[in-house]
């Protein structure tokens, strides 16, 4: 205990010196907003925030959907129809998101004769990607359903489809809502990879801002609060959204 005390004190002293003397290299009126050039930057900077926030709650949609269209042969009784749910999710999980989009951009476009934009190829390689994670999570809360549910169902006549839009999905939505919202986060963070393409997102804008300006340590730093206001801002809303449908519950 006597021996930590003065290192501690060291470590004291020795921080307002470190401190001082990294704060000469510092420049941080480049994102000064009371500087003309320190607002347009930042202007620049939040410029991109429309294509981050377009981009990932348009994939989102699509994962969702896809994810859930994927996750309904994994419950059928036919083996082969679990197998085809098995083969997706491993597959598509195998990759690296990062060489997905960039196989989605150069790639596809050859395979299919198609003209793909940067914003539409980001789209559809986040999708494809999450929409495995998705298929996971339906699955999961898909079966979580008490058997009585699936019982009652059968018992008053309802069609494979009617029970499922009515009975089953609303309580395996409400169980798995906290995973969906992850997945949301989740895609806002990897929207950042589709900046390799030329997407101008938060990223994107970031980097190009760097490049002018050449101070990369307070630009990024910008990008992390851009990324940590925007991320903390949808996790309130996943929150109050769940406890709005416990509300409901009862």
């Amino acid at each position: 205990m006597f021996v930590k005390r003065p290192k501690r004190k060291i470590l004291i002293l020795a921080l307002p010196i470190l401190l001082s003397g990294c704060s000469g290299d510092w420049g941080w009126y480049v994102v000064d907003p009371t500087t003309p050039t320190g607002l347009t930057n930042l202007k620049f900077l939040l410029s991109g925030l429309y294509y981050t926030v377009s981009l990932s709650l348009i994939a989102i949609l699509i994962s969702v959907f896809v994810g859930l269209l994927v996750a309904l042969p994994g419950l059928s009784q036919k083996p082969y129809l679990r197998r085809i749910n098995r083969v997706y999710v491993e597959l598509v999980r195998a990759i690296p998101i990062l060489v997905l989009i960039l196989w989605v951009y150069y790639g596809l476009p050859q395979v299919t004769g198609l003209s793909i934009g940067v914003f539409w190829a980001g789209v559809i390689a986040l999708a494809l990607s999450d929409s495995a994670f998705q298929a996971e999570i339906f699955r999961a809360g898909i079966q979580s359903i008490d058997k009585g549910q699936y019982e009652a169902s059968h018992s008053i006549s309802l069609s494979y489809t009617d029970m499922m839009r009515f009975v089953i999905l609303p309580q395996a939505i409400k169980r798995i809502l906290p995973a969906l919202g992850n997945q949301l986060v989740y895609m806002l963070k990897m929207s950042s990879l589709v900046s390799v393409i030329g997407m101008q997102e938060l990223t994107r804008k970031a980097n190009e801002l760097v490049v002018s300006e050449y101070r990369p340590l307070e630009i990024y730093t910008i990008l992390v609060l851009e990324y940590l206001v925007l991320i903390l801002i949808v996790s309130a809303g996943v929150r109050w959204l769940e406890r709005k449908m416990k509300t409901d519950e009862r």
